[in-house]
């Protein structure tokens, strides 16, 4: 089903780029809707903590497609996918014509920012600017600072062996959505004592 949904983003064509994109779109919203994100690590369960969701892991995909030579056009298919994607889900919530090219460029800033961000810590192997930077974004709503940095600790160590995951897959497997993305729920919660 949400194949179908991505696919007629793209118009309904069956092109192979169109193919590929979705297949990989399709991967990462699946990820970002993992319930531990939610459930466990407090990232608020709304349109705002989804596209958070979905950016982080959108981050990820991004970063480890760059690393491929030939690839930077699957990546900006995917990239146009997910811009489709927001400005169909703002039309849903009942945001008006005149304002979604204004909140598709400001999500479009805000994708670029935290990608910047995450890419940055996850190049200089910086899991506490990571968590940092969780902490500020997808995490910010926990009240209990405690709390807060334990999850965003938490989510940082998934992004890395997410990382990890990514560089290790072939491309065509990453190409055929076919993406082993580790278990969320595996590195810890807030009520674990790391």
């Amino acid at each position: 089903m949400l194949n179908t949904l991505i696919r007629s983003l793209f118009g309904g064509r069956n092109d192979p780029a169109s193919e590929t994109a979705t297949a990989i779109y399709g991967q990462i919203v699946a990820q970002a809707r993992q319930p531990d994100f939610y459930a466990r690590y407090g990232v608020p369960d709304t349109p705002t903590g989804r596209f958070e969701m979905i950016v982080l892991h959108a981050a990820l995909v991004f970063r480890r497609l760059r690393g491929d030579a030939g690839e930077s056009a699957i990546a900006q298919s995917v990239f146009d996918l997910f811009f489709a994607d927001m400005d169909r889900s703002l039309r849903e919530l009942g945001v008006g014509d005149v304002l979604v090219p204004k909140r598709i460029k400001a999500m479009g800033q805000l994708f670029y920012g935290r990608a910047a961000v995450y890419t940055d810590a996850l190049d200089a192997g910086d899991t506490a600017a990571l968590a940092e930077a969780l902490a500020r974004n997808p995490l910010a709503s926990i009240d209990a600072e405690d709390s807060r940095d334990r999850a965003a600790m938490a989510v940082a160590r998934y992004m890395f062996a997410s990382d990890k995951a990514l560089a290790d897959a072939q491309t065509s497997h990453i190409c055929q959505g076919r993406i082993a993305w580790p278990d969320p729920g595996r590195f810890g919660d807030l009520d674990d004592d790391d």
